[in-house]
């Protein structure tokens, strides 16, 4: 019978995993910088839109001020938490009321099909707390289990590729009022993508050098 053990050494759900931290980490910067800064989440004015809307809705949230920007901050440090992937165990637990009340939300408004945008982010965050569940057991009384550990190098690869998609994500809705949604995406997509080229050429070269089980040439090094 496989055991969770087993089946958290495949490589393709290591990466998963990692990537949809990358993922939601790096939804949350990008939404969060705007109510940092005291601005508005839409570019469009709520204050004459009807009580019971989405823009009526943001407007009060924005016009709350100090609260809007705690929620900003919230996000940002939920999201960096998830990018370091060193903290994201964290980062998944303090991601889980704040993307509830989200997906909450946008079900109570006519929000279109952003409920299932939030859904499936809501579902990707279940996924992180499920693969962390060994660790999260002492949440319910219940001992801590042991995990394998990732290589040093795989490792400290995935934060550098978290710390990269901070800044850019960060630095650029900081410094940008009208963002390109897309410009933002594809650099993270190919940041991402170099990480992942990274992380194989270091499986092959450690399995080059015939480096045994156990260390970077294990099944699931890659991740």
């Amino acid at each position: 019978m496989m055991t969770i053990q087993a089946i958290r050494e495949w490589a393709w759900l290591r990466l998963a995993i990692v990537y949809t931290r990358y993922l939601l980490g790096g939804a949350f910067v990008f939404a969060s910088i705007v109510k940092i800064k005291g601005l508005r989440f839409t570019t469009l004015s709520g204050a004459d839109a009807a009580v019971h809307s989405p823009l009526h809705f943001f407007e009060t949230m924005y016009q709350s001020g100090l609260y809007w920007q705690f929620i900003g901050v919230a996000q940002c440090v939920v999201g960096l938490l998830l990018l370091t992937q060193r903290f994201a165990t964290l980062g998944a637990v303090l991601f889980l009321p704040i993307m509830t009340s989200i997906f909450v939300i946008t079900i109570s408004y006519d929000f279109a099909g952003t409920p299932i945008v939030t859904g499936l982010m809501l579902l990707a965050n279940l996924l992180l707390l499920a693969w962390d569940w060994p660790t999260l057991r002492v949440l319910v009384g219940l001992p801590a289990q042991a995990v394998p550990a990732l290589p040093r190098a795989t490792t400290h690869l995935w934060e550098g590729v978290g710390a990269v998609l901070f800044a850019y994500t960060a630095g650029y809705r900081a410094f940008t009022e009208a963002y390109n949604f897309l410009l933002w995406a594809g650099i993270c997509g190919l940041v991402g993508g170099l990480g992942l080229l990274v992380a194989w050429w270091l499986h092959r070269k450690a399995a080059g050098s015939g480096t045994g089980i156990g260390d970077e040439a294990s099944p699931g090094s890659i991740a």
